[in-house]
């Protein structure tokens, strides 16, 4: 595994649109670095008494969250997770257990790749309904950058225990 790994930098001088796509994108690339080169066994390891937070787990669990905020809820797209995640609330951890690594990994970067194409089409003032309130695409942009930025550093830690990489 490279320490020097390959994100795109969040432009420095843009609109906000390229500002927050940009961290967005540097940090779905940290999730995808943090977690590539293990074994599906080292991906799958708990190391936490919860022994669902894995790294396989926490990509997964992005891979849930790109898909409910941009797709269900920005895009209007049927929620696959909702009768799965009413019976088990950890069910796109436990699901990790039995998925290779790459694949989920591959599932990761697809699904973002397309949320941002769905991103990019809409006003970040647009509006949509959530729940019993309102939501605008600049809320859920950005809420997915602490999403994933929170995740990125779980995957930091776990990472280390797991082979010793460290890095930013």
């Amino acid at each position: 595994m490279s320490q020097e790994p390959k994100r795109p930098e969040p432009d420095m001088v843009g609109d906000e649109r390229a500002q927050l796509t940009g961290f967005l994108d540097f940090l779905r690339a940290t999730v995808v670095w943090k977690a590539s080169g293990l074994t599906d066994e080292q991906a799958r390891q708990a190391l936490l008494p919860s022994k669902v937070f894995t790294i396989a787990g926490i990509v997964n669990h992005l891979f849930l969250v790109e898909e409910y905020w941009f797709g269900v809820i920005l895009n209007g797209e049927k929620d696959r997770w909702k009768e799965k995640l009413d019976v088990d609330p950890d069910a796109e951890f436990r699901e990790a257990l039995d998925k290779p690594l790459a694949r989920i990994i591959e599932d990761y970067e697809k699904e973002c790749r397309r949320c941002s194409e769905i991103v990019a089409k809409l006003d970040f003032d647009q509006e949509v309904p959530y729940r019993d309130k309102r939501v605008n695409v600049r809320w859920v942009v950005t809420h997915m950058i602490e999403e994933t930025g929170r995740h990125a550093g779980h995957l930091d830690l776990l990472r280390e225990l797991t082979d010793g990489l460290t890095g930013e």
